[in-house]
């Protein structure tokens, strides 16, 4: 038998009363929260998971909490993952503010995504300002209220606590929103930068000849026809070296310990070899007085089979005098020595240490033809930011990149003032010394540009997280933390 016709069982007109009633609770008695929707990026073909999804998107809306007595959900629990955070929060939202505040503007893809156009999706985020906390539709109820008057008015979205995965990525115009999850539970990497206090290392070098001279002492006169040893030319590198082996050069004739020629062995690994074999030898000390080549010992207590030689010339330079070590160093500094009347410079290396300052000067070819009657001989360090001028202000979320090496990463965070950059997201690896840029004012991002002198990373920065490892492998398996297995959609 029909229905009584007449009887509306709701008008349109009565819905419409319903729905502005519903709309006005929602805002008097509501908080403003802000929606995030999932933008999928890449998905598993055959669990269908989510496996990379980005957030660039943010709508504000009034969410009436249902959870008035606090959060639910097991709360901080320890598991075999660490420890989780499980609170959960229910939301009601007004189906008519949804469909016409936000669905029109969610861009449209393919597949399931585009079924899900006009409601709230599993996986999506809200954001509540009120404690500061990004929350994930886990699932969404519209049916509650049942047909009141023959129509639905609101969505029932069940939330916990997002569990942020390193493959999401949340960038949108919200700052707030964007900033609520910085250092939550993702990959992070300190790059500290070459800032405006670095100092570049001074220092002073002098030919044999001179160092006598300028201290008013006489000058012993087996230097105008002695020799110093010029280069240490590795006949064979040996192998099965654990350590550095100890370098020994045969003693000047002059019997001053002072004028003795020193080295030092410089170790490389090679693939298939065991133990270390040695790359090269730096002279430490050409030392003088020599008037044939010196014999050269490697002696070790591991490898063996390393052989080399002396090359021996006159005029040659004394070790350099670091005056200063500079600071802030990330790549040790080139080393430049002046050449006059067609002396023949050395080649020089500098060493630094892990704090960024200069230790030592060795040569590989200690230079030749430099006589008493030259000018005193100077010595330059470059800058520690050489390979470029530092300036301007990394942008929070802004994509940078490594110039050398095509590194790109996420700005986490910039302090200006010590010149400290924190970045997730790292697409490879970067490098000491590499210039790092932003994308661009034109791209929402900034023309900052600074080099790294340090590199820290810091893994995963949720403490309490002690087994991402399995838990990661755990997902592979199923997860249906981004979808709704048991729902109509």
């Amino acid at each position: 038998m029909p229905l009584n016709s007449y009887f509306l069982q709701g008008s349109a007109s009565e819905q419409r009363l319903v729905q502005d009633l519903i709309n006005e609770q929602l805002k008097i008695y509501g908080q403003d929260v802000s929606y995030l929707p999932r933008k999928i990026i890449n998905r598993d073909a055959i669990f269908r998971d989510v496996v990379a999804s980005n957030f660039d998107a943010s709508f504000k809306i009034e969410a009436y909490i249902m959870n008035y007595q606090g959060f639910e959900g097991s709360g901080d629990i320890l598991s075999k993952f660490g420890v989780q955070t499980t609170d959960s929060i229910t939301f009601i939202v007004s189906k008519e503010r949804y469909e016409d505040f936000i669905s029109p503007f969610l861009s449209e893809s393919t597949g399931d995504d585009l079924l899900l156009l006009s409601r709230p999706r599993e996986g999506d985020l809200i954001y509540l300002p009120l404690d500061n906390t990004m929350f994930e539709i886990k699932y969404v109820e519209g049916k509650k209220p049942f047909y009141q008057l023959n129509n639905l008015y609101v969505y029932q979205l069940s939330c916990e606590v997002i569990d942020y995965a390193l493959d999401d990525n949340i960038f949108t115009s919200d700052d707030e929103a964007d900033q609520s999850v910085v250092g939550f539970d993702v990959e992070e990497t300190i790059l500290e930068m070459i800032n405006d206090l670095a100092e570049t290392a001074t220092g002073s070098i002098e030919t044999y000849q001179q160092y006598y001279v300028n201290r008013e002492l006489a000058v012993p006169v087996e230097l105008n026809n002695s020799y110093s040893v010029f280069n240490i030319d590795l006949i064979n590198d040996g192998t099965g070296y654990t350590e550095a082996p100890v370098v020994s050069i045969s003693t000047s004739p002059t019997g001053n310990i002072l004028h003795n020629a020193t080295a030092v062995a410089i170790m490389t690994s090679k693939t298939g070899q065991v133990g270390k074999s040695i790359d090269e030898i730096l002279i430490s000390n050409p030392g003088y007085g020599y008037t044939l080549p010196p014999s050269v010992s490697i002696i070790s207590q591991s490898g063996s089979g390393a052989i080399a030689t002396a090359i021996v010339n006159r005029g040659a330079l004394m070790p350099p005098i670091i005056t200063s070590a500079g600071s802030q160093y990330s790549v040790a500094p080139t080393v430049g020595i002046t050449s006059i009347g067609g002396a023949i410079p050395p080649v020089a290396i500098a060493n630094i240490n892990s704090s960024g300052i200069v230790t030592s000067v060795y040569y590989r070819y200690s230079g030749k033809d430099y006589h008493i009657n030259q000018e005193d001989q100077t010595i330059t360090f470059s800058d520690p930011d050489a390979s470029s001028s530092s300036s301007g202000n990394y942008v929070f979320k802004e994509i940078v990149k490594g110039v050398s090496t095509g590194t790109t990463a996420y700005v986490q965070e910039w302090d200006g003032q010590d010149k400290i950059l924190k970045v997730s997201t790292i697409s490879g690896s970067f490098s000491l010394g590499e210039q790092v840029v932003g994308i661009g004012t034109t791209l929402n991002g900034s023309d900052s540009s600074y080099t790294i002198k340090n590199i820290v990373k810091l893994g995963l920065t949720d403490l309490n997280s002690q087994n991402k490892v399995i838990e990661t492998e755990a997902d592979e398996i199923l997860d249906f933390s981004e979808s709704n297995p048991f729902g109509e959609f």
